[in-house]
């Protein structure tokens, strides 16, 4: 035997709080891998779930001792357990998880020569489980093909492939697309009834609710197909494909409607190039680890590196985005003390401390409140993080395109007789962020 080191215990504990409940049939080849545990997959059970594991191609290697086939093994854990594994591990250095009483031993791999062979388990208890394979052969690694199947049976007997917090969301996703579509309809309705107040940004706009209605089309499809067959059958990559579209489009359309590009001024200044110049190249970074993490799953090697990526360049580009609204408000309060017209220039920045707040608000929920909910919803309610994501991300795109919306009246177009500046009187540090 060998002992789990007590990191790799808690990077394990980390992959189970990153990684959502995943599902659909995965071919899986493990090149030369030295790792003690591997985490193929999360997901949520009813009683009447299935666990399929087949083998193929084979190859332990180990230049200390020789290979105890009884010492490798697949295993079902949930999260619950975790902490009873890591005592074990506490209480006994030479501790093989595969020998603890707190996981579901699915098998281990025979003695005899054979190369393949599958396996497959009936879950008895509904829960949430995690399906990992483990080594205890000291300094050993491992070569496989691994093809894994894990679904429900429904009432009638039909395979269901996503978890069961998760089998939803085909329907959560084709409602908020019917909604987007409606959002578009209603929007191209109003620009044609308001054509000289539509500006560029306008444009730009309705492009942004196209790439959102088309990305929960495709993400509906993906979803429905993965819960009916298992595969996805291409429809993961039209939604990885209109998701970085709208990705890019959303935080562009916030950066120049921050910096009130095709509305206050026709130009971006130098240092409002530089953010989009920074933004632009790190949403294609972050969409490249987006994709990495939906496609190959917490058992690569590198799949916790590519999370931190992702959240590190994700915050990055919140933050990025937020220096031009404070740029706007700052020299609009600048202006406000030579132009003379206090009344256009206080309809302005209350519309930017708005815009302000409403951006923040969004970022700090869609960031932070979600995965709050992710990691404290039990597994048959995952569906609920997902659901509030969309409806907050639909109440951000409709306040934010209700306070830009193309209309004469709107206070981004006001234009102020000069006597106005003798009516009000902006008070010092009233629009302090």
């Amino acid at each position: 035997m060998t002992s789990i080191p007590l990191p790799i215990t808690l990077t394990v504990f980390l992959i189970l709080l990153l990684s959502p409940s995943l599902a659909e049939i995965n071919v899986l080849q493990i090149q030369s891998d030295d790792r003690s545990m591997i985490l193929f997959e999360k997901f949520g059970f009813t009683n009447r779930g299935v666990v399929s594991v087949a083998i193929s191609s084979v190859s332990v290697t180990s230049i200390v001792s020789k290979i105890d086939s009884s010492r490798l093994g697949f295993f079902l854990l949930t999260e619950q357990s975790l902490f009873q594994i890591m005592n074990e591990f506490d209480k006994n250095s030479n501790f093989c998880i595969l020998d603890s009483k707190f996981i579901t031993l699915l098998f281990t791999f025979p003695n005899d020569s054979s190369r393949s062979f599958n396996v497959s388990y009936r879950i008895m208890y509904a829960n949430e489980y995690s399906l990992f394979f483990a080594n205890c052969n000291p300094e050993s690694i491992v070569t496989m093909d691994v093809r894994t199947e894990l679904f429900n049976y429904e009432g009638n007997d039909k395979r269901d492939y996503l978890s069961t917090g998760l089998s939803a969301l085909p329907w959560l996703y084709s409602f908020f697309s019917v909604l987007y579509l409606g959002f578009l309809w209603f929007w191209i309705v109003k620009c044609m009834k308001n054509k000289l107040s539509v500006y560029r940004i306008h444009v730009i706009m309705g492009g942004l609710l196209l790439m959102k209605a088309l990305n929960l089309i495709c993400a509906a499809e993906d979803k429905h197909f993965v819960k009916v067959t298992g595969t996805s059958h291409g429809w993961d990559v039209l939604f990885y494909i209109f998701q970085f579209i709208r990705v890019v489009l959303m935080f562009t359309v916030i950066i120049l409607i921050g910096t009130g590009w095709s509305f206050l001024k026709p130009f971006l200044q130098e240092k409002e190039k530089k953010v989009l110049i920074i933004v632009i190249p790190l949403q294609v970074l972050a969409n490249i680890a987006s994709i990495v993490i939906g496609e190959t799953g917490p058992f690569m090697k590198d799949w916790v590196t590519w999370n931190q990526v992702f959240l590190l360049v994700d915050i990055t580009c919140c933050c990025a985005i937020i220096f031009p609204i404070a740029w706007s408000i700052r020299s609009l309060k600048e202006a406000s003390k030579t132009d003379g017209k206090a009344a256009r220039t206080l309809g302005k920045l209350t519309l930017f401390r708005q815009f302000y707040v409403l951006v923040i608000g969004y970022l700090y929920f869609t960031r932070i409140v979600v995965f709050a909910l992710m990691t404290i919803a039990t597994y048959n309610y995952q569906w609920v993080a997902y659901a509030a994501e969309e409806l907050a991300s639909f109440l951000f795109y409709l306040v934010m395109f209700y306070l830009f919306r193309p209309v004469a009246s709107n206070e981004y177009f006001i234009v102020a007789s000069e006597d106005e500046g003798d009516d009000v009187v902006l008070r010092e540090g009233e629009f302090e962020l």
